[in-house]
């Protein structure tokens, strides 16, 4: 009955394969930054706008986004293509101001969101259209007419 013990490099005779668990520093803190959030702490903070969904659809002549921003004006949007990214923005400043005799209300509120879109190399960027209407930010990127689809022929067997 002679038990061989696994001696560690460092001389220690413990038992590294014990059963008792007891929390590292380093596991109290991994446990910390990976835990959700509390509800109080991402509920009541993000007053702005959520990032808005967005569709794409390609036919055979462009592609077309569509994307979900009702409230807004259409002046309330920036537009920007650079290096063939697609960059659609929006900021407001919201701040109202109310004074009496023994009181003055001031609010204000900030909200913004940014989307890009890597675009195609078939992307004719000079004729790329944008329109706002009933809350829907509609914009068409045509194709360049050598990556339209092009209709199937039959040929003809000689």
């Amino acid at each position: 009955m002679n038990k061989l013990v696994t001696v560690p490099k460092n001389g220690s005779l413990s038992n590294t394969n014990s059963n008792v668990n007891f929390p590292t520093l380093s596991n109290w803190i991994d446990d910390i930054f990976n835990r959700d959030l509390p509800s109080v702490f991402t509920s009541n903070f993000n007053t702005g706008i959520t990032l808005p969904k967005v569709n794409i659809k390609e036919t055979a002549d462009d592609f077309m986004v569509e994307m979900a921003v009702p409230g807004l004006k259409k002046s309330d949007f920036h537009i920007d293509i650079e290096h063939q990214v697609l960059c659609i923005s929006t900021e407001r400043k919201d701040e109202n101001q109310q004074k009496e005799d023994n009181y003055t209300l001031r609010e204000f509120g900030y909200s913004s969101f940014k989307r890009t879109f890597t675009l195609p190399e078939s992307v004719n960027e000079d004729k790329i259209k944008a329109s706002y209407k009933d809350g829907i930010l509609g914009i068409v990127l045509p194709k360049k007419e050598e990556a339209k689809q092009k209709p199937p022929r039959t040929i003809e067997i000689s």
